[in-house]
C-alpha cells in the first residue's frame, strides 16, 4: 500500500512521538507526505508538530496538518516550525458556528514554486487581476490557492470572533485552559476514581481544552451516560466506541461550570 499509518501501542490510547518519528525515518526517502492532525479528535492529544516537521523534512517529505481541533485551542507557530500546509474549520473553538468557512495555511516558500494545483483568477495577484492577462501571477500569500470568493455572511462571525481573540490573546487563553483542564482532572480523581478515566494525556503541553472521558464501570453504558448528560443540559458529545468528549473553553466557560459538570457526572455514574 502507498499509505503508512501509526497506531497507539497495545493497551494504550495515545500515540508516542518516538513511534511517529521512527515511522518517518524508517520510510526515509520513500515518504512523500506526512499528513496528521494537530490534535487527535478522539483522544484530545496534541501532537509534537515541530518535531514531526523536522523529522519529515529530514527525509525530504512535506508535512500538512489538519488543525480542526487545534485552531483557537492551542498556540502554534506554523511558519516558524516550517509546516508546509495546514487546513482547519472555524465552527469549533473559533466560534463561527456550523457551515462557517474554513481556513488554510501555505508556507511562503511554496508561493513561487511551480506546483501542480488548482489555480485561477481569484488566486492571481490583486494589483493586476482585472487586467485579465494570460500569465498567472500568484498573490504572495495562501490566497494564491483561492478558486472562488468566500461567502461574505459566513465570514462575519469570524471577524467578530477574531476581534475577541486579538483582544484577549492566545497566551492568556492557553494559561486559563491549562488550569481548567487540570481542575477537571483533579475533580474527576477526587469524585469518580475507578469509575471515569480520562484518556487524554495528563501533561499540559500534550492536550488542549478537550478531555476524552471513558466510563469504566462494568454495568454502566457510556453512551447512556452521554445521553443523560445531554438531558441535564451539559454540552458534550459522544464518539464511538467509548468516549464522552468535554471541552471547557476559556473564552466562556468558568471553573464553576467545570465543578457543576463533575457534580452532574457523579450523580449519573457515582450512584
Amino acid at each position: 500500500t502507498s499509505l503508512a499509518t501509526v497506531h497507539p501501542r497495545p493497551g494504550e490510547d495515545t500515540l508516542h512521538t518516538a513511534d511517529i518519528l521512527d515511522a518517518i525515518n524508517e520510510l526515509g526517502p520513500e515518504l512523500a507526505l506526512v499528513l496528521l492532525p494537530g490534535i487527535q479528535y478522539y483522544t484530545g492529544q496534541v501532537l509534537a508538530m515541530s518535531e514531526i516537521v523536522a523529522a519529515a523534512h529530514g527525509v525530504g517529505a512535506r508535512v500538512g496538518f489538519d488543525l480542526a481541533h487545534a485552531i483557537g485551542n492551542v498556540e502554534m507557530s506554523l511558519h516558524d516550525w516550517g509546516v508546509d500546509f495546514a487546513a482547519w474549520c472555524t465552527y469549533k473553538y473559533l466560534n463561527a458556528g456550523p457551515g462557517a468557512i474554513a481556513g488554510a495555511f501555505v508556507h511562503e516558500r511554496h508561493l513561487s514554486a511551480d506546483l501542480p494545483r488548482l489555480q485561477g483568477w481569484w488566486g492571481h495577484e490583486l494589483v493586476s487581476r482585472f487586467e485579465m492577462e494570460t500569465e498567472f501571477r500568484p498573490e504572495p500569500s495562501a490566497d494564491a490557492w483561492s478558486v472562488s470568493n468566500a461567502p461574505i455572511l459566513s465570514m462575519a462571525p469570524i471577524v467578530a470572533s477574531m476581534e475577541i481573540f486579538d483582544e484577549v490573546g492566545m497566551p492568556a487563553l492557553r494559561e486559563k485552559s491549562r488550569l481548567q483542564s487540570g481542575y477537571m482532572d483533579y475533580l474527576l480523581g477526587v469524585r469518580l476514581p475507578g469509575k471515569v478515566e480520562s484518556i487524554t494525556p495528563i501533561h499540559p503541553e500534550e492536550r488542549g481544552c478537550q478531555l476524552s472521558l471513558r466510563v469504566i464501570v462494568d454495568d454502566i453504558d457510556g453512551r447512556q451516560v452521554y445521553e443523560r448528560l445531554q438531558a441535564s443540559n451539559v454540552a458534550c458529545d459522544w464518539r464511538y466506541p467509548a468516549v464522552v468528549r468535554v471541552a471547557p473553553t476559556p473564552l466562556y466557560n468558568t471553573f464553576s461550570d467545570i465543578y457543576r459538570f463533575v457534580e452532574i457526572l457523579d450523580e449519573i455514574v457515582g450512584t
